[in-house]
């Protein structure tokens, strides 16, 4: 009985830890993860390195096209993708 009194401040730390810094850190990138895949062309995005531009084209291997001002392009890896400024309307 000694011993398990010994290890329950332990136990309390690690449900606090784990409340309070890795659960909401997990939810945070499920949501990020979600943003991501829900990328179409069109959205305006700001990079994690600050630049805005709107998403030109989705590829399959988890990179975008984005346009940054008229006639300039850059490829980005999508998870690199920090905000959606702005969402399009899906095509109906």
């Amino acid at each position: 009985m000694e011993a398990f009194a010994q290890f329950v401040p332990l136990i309390l730390i690690f449900a606090i830890m784990y409340f309070l810094l890795i659960r909401p850190q997990q939810r945070k990138l499920k949501d990020h993860k979600k943003m991501v895949e829900s990328l179409r062309r069109g959205d305006m995005v700001v990079t994690q390195g600050g630049l805005i531009g709107k998403v030109t084209k989705v590829k399959e291997d988890n990179e975008l096209e984005v346009e940054l001002s008229k006639g300039v392009q850059v490829r980005v890896v999508q998870s690199t993708v920090a905000q959606v400024l702005s969402k399009t309307e899906p095509a109906s």
